[in-house]
Parts: C-alpha cells; structure tokens; sequence
C-alpha cells in the first residue's frame, strides 16, 4: 500500500490514525509537530501523503503545508481541523492541500479520501492490490469486462454504478489505462467530500480574488485532465449549481473558472460513478434529467461481490497473500472453519469489506493459520448487531474512547494513565467527562 505521515501534537489521535491506517496496510509515520514531520519526510522520500491537524503548538497546520510544498510540491498533503472555518478551508486550498477535514472525523470517510488521494497520486497505473478485480470467472462480471475493453476505445461518457466497494475507482482507472487516453492524466474527484463551493473551485478552478483566500489563480481538476479522463465519483451528490455547470461542459467542453470571464476549452473524458440509483434521483427532482441523459451514454453496473461467488476462493487467495507480503508474514493459511465462515459471509462492503478483513486477520493472527479469532466479529456472526449504547468504531472520537478505556483499564493511577496516552492528567480528565468514564 502506501507510507503515510500523520503530523498531531496530541500523541492519543496520532495513535488511533497509525493503529486505523495500518490495520488497512498502510505503513504509519508519526510526528508531533512541523519541525519533527519535516526531518521525517527529508529522510523518508517515499511518503506517499500527508495527513496534519491544522492547530499545533509549535507550528500550525498551514505553515507545515507551506514548507512541505516548498520542499516537496508534488506530495498531497490533507489538513485536519476541530476549529474550521470557511476562511481556514479556503486558505488550505489555496496553500495546495488535496483536501480539507473536519474533526470530529468518520473514519471510513477519512478512508474514502485517502484512497482517492493515492490513487490519484499513484505512480503506476494500478495498484497490484486491486487486480483481482480484472480476473473473474464470473460470466456476469467477464461480459461487464468485454463491455468496458470496447467502450475504452471511445470517447463516450460512461456511468459506472454498484454499491459501495464494489470497485468502480478501479473500473474507471483501469478504462483509462486501456483507452488512447492512457499517456495523459487520470484525475479523481470525489463529489461529496468538498463543501458547493470548494468543489466548484476543485472542478473547474478559479481566479485571484474570486472569493476571501483566492490570492492567487488556481487550475481546476478539469484543466488537469486535458488529454486524459477525469472521474467523477458520487456524482449523485452534485449540487443543482455545479450540475448546470458539468452539463455545459458535457455539451461544448467549455467552462469559466469561479470568478473569471474567460472561457476555458478542455478536451477531457468524463467517466462518472454512483452507489445510488440517478433515474430515482431524476424522478425525486434531485438529479437534472438532462444531466442524466448526458452523462448516460454508457452504463457498467459492478456486480456486488455476493453476485458473484465463483470468484470469492481466488479473491480470497490473492488478497490475502498480498496482505502477507506487505505485513511481512510469510505465507499464511486459513482454517476450515475460517473460510467457511469467509464464504458464508454476504459482503456488504464488497471488495473493500473483504480486503480490510483479510488485512485484519494477517496483522493479529498469532501463527501461520488463521482462526475464526482473527476474524471481525461481523464476518463470524453476521446477523449479529451493535448492542445499543455500545461504542460505533467508525468514528475516531469512538476509537479515542475505546483506547483510553484500555489504557486506564492496565494502569494504576490517572498520572500513569495521562503519560502514556501522552496528554496532561487535566487534559485526561475533561476526556473521562466528556465521555462519561468512571
């Protein structure tokens, strides 16, 4: 996967990103602040991305930025805050972060983020990781590959839909890659992570002094394409204003950057993609019908992995020898049990669902065979559900919740406690209250 650096002056929130991002193979640096995070990426130039919080007490998160493109533009670099604001959103943008978050974060869509960002950034035309994708025995999923290898060579707008970790990121890319399109750029945006306005500005660029922060003029995401393709992924999730924007661009390939009066002409593939159903979203009033028809000219559905069973044996196979590989485990084995308890399993979160557990399972297994204890608790008994009350670990404000109780859990006093999370006995206090731990 990829080597991350994760720059926070509070050691807890480090500590849960390293443990989260790791469990998903990535390898986790950990800096509290600019100047260690600048002596890491000078020793370390193999960091693939930069996730900051955005108030630090030596340096802020925007000064890091600063330097960081001063000695490395082309690294991504996303900032993180608790106190964000429109005006600080706008300056990280224009600083060149990739992306701007809010705290209190939700994991999985901090995941989807990091995901699109390498990808985006990735030096080959796709992850190793991903290909499976490409090799199924599935006849549904085969005549979908056929279907997809034709409609490369054209120049056709293409709707690629499926639910969510079905792979349509990797679909679209792997499209370019057999397209004539191949040698310019493939570009991902992701159409629900960026607020109406900072997404119009990632799309289509805009010019200096078209709102506060926009000290300078900025190419949009579109102009990067020329040439290439660009993916659009939850275009669902469109604001009306930026539907009638994408709509003319679909039509002439001409557009204004926000606050400009020059009109840009960019030749760029749109491959766009959706979890949710457009024709419900045109008939709801939510979607432009003619933005549907646009954009529809071609549509890939992704089977969901439970629609196609033939290939679980072999993806189960491949993800996890490569997740062996890069956790540097040797070769390791499932128990019969396990992997009945694998196939039995209907895969809600599809690929990515299984990749992730399988990650898992070869990070905490003890030996080279793999129990139904190395295994999420969903996968063993999936009609299990949450006991009310009962912390969600999808948000780091739950993970932070979840490693204080078992570091307070093993120590004797709140000094102790405090020093190994790494913040004041105040600072562990005001957590116990906030969360209401005895």
């Amino acid at each position: 996967m990829a080597k991350l650096l994760v720059v926070d002056d509070e050691k807890n929130i480090r500590h849960v990103l390293a443990v989260f991002f790791a469990s998903r193979g990535h390898e986790v640096l950990e800096a509290a602040g600019a100047a260690p995070a600048l002596e890491l990426l000078a020793a370390q130039p193999d960091v693939r991305l930069v996730l900051t919080d955005l108030r630090m007490s030596d340096v802020d998160g925007l000064d890091l930025l600063e330097q960081i493109k001063l000695r490395r533009p082309e690294l991504p670099v996303i900032l993180m805050s608790a106190h964000g604001t429109v005006e600080s959103a706008v300056r990280a943008m224009n600083g060149g972060a990739i992306d701007y978050l809010s705290k209190p974060l939700d994991l999985e869509a901090l995941q989807r983020v990091v995901d699109r960002v390498l990808a985006r950034s990735a030096p080959g035309p796709i992850d190793p990781a991903e290909l499976p994708l490409l090799e199924s025995q599935s006849p549904a999923m085969q005549e979908l590959l056929a279907t997809a290898r034709r409609a490369a060579n054209s120049d056709s707008t293409l709707v690629l839909t499926g639910e969510s970790g079905a792979g349509k990121n990797v679909l679209a890319r792997q499209i370019h890659d057999w397209s004539p399109r191949r040698a310019a750029g493939f570009v991902s945006v992701n159409c629900t992570t960026l607020s109406e306005q900072l997404l119009e500005s990632e799309l289509f660029g805009h010019v200096r002094g078209a709102f506060t922060g926009a000290v300078r003029d900025k190419p949009g995401r579109l102009e990067a394409a020329a040439g290439g393709t660009v993916f659009l992924d939850e275009v669902a999730d469109l604001a009306p204003r930026l539907q009638a924007k994408l709509l003319r661009f679909l039509q002439d390939h001409r557009f204004e950057p926000v606050g400009g009066t020059q009109t840009l002409e960019v030749d760029a593939r749109v491959i766009a993609a959706s979890n949710r159903d457009l024709e419900e979203r045109v008939a709801a009033g939510q979607f432009r019908e003619d933005l549907f028809y646009r954009l529809n000219v071609i549509t890939l559905r992704l089977p969901a992995l439970r629609e196609r069973a033939e290939d679980l044996p072999f993806l189960i196979d491949r993800f996890l020898s490569t997740a062996a590989e890069r956790n540097r485990r040797g070769e390791l084995e499932l128990a019969p049990e396990a992997m009945r308890a694998l196939m039995r399993y209907d895969w809600p979160g599809n690929l990515r669902e299984l990749r992730n557990a399988l990650e898992r399972a070869s990070v905490l297994c003890r030996g080279d065979v793999i129990g139904c204890e190395d295994l999420p608790e969903r996968v063993i008994h999936p009609r299990g559900r949450p006991v009310a009350g009962s912390p969600d670990a999808s948000t780091l404000e739950n993970l932070e919740l979840e490693h204080i109780r078992r570091v307070l859990a093993g120590t004797e006093t709140l000094e102790r406690a405090a020093a190994k999370l790494g913040i004041s006995v105040t600072t562990l206090w005001r957590k116990r209250k906030r969360y209401g731990i005895g």
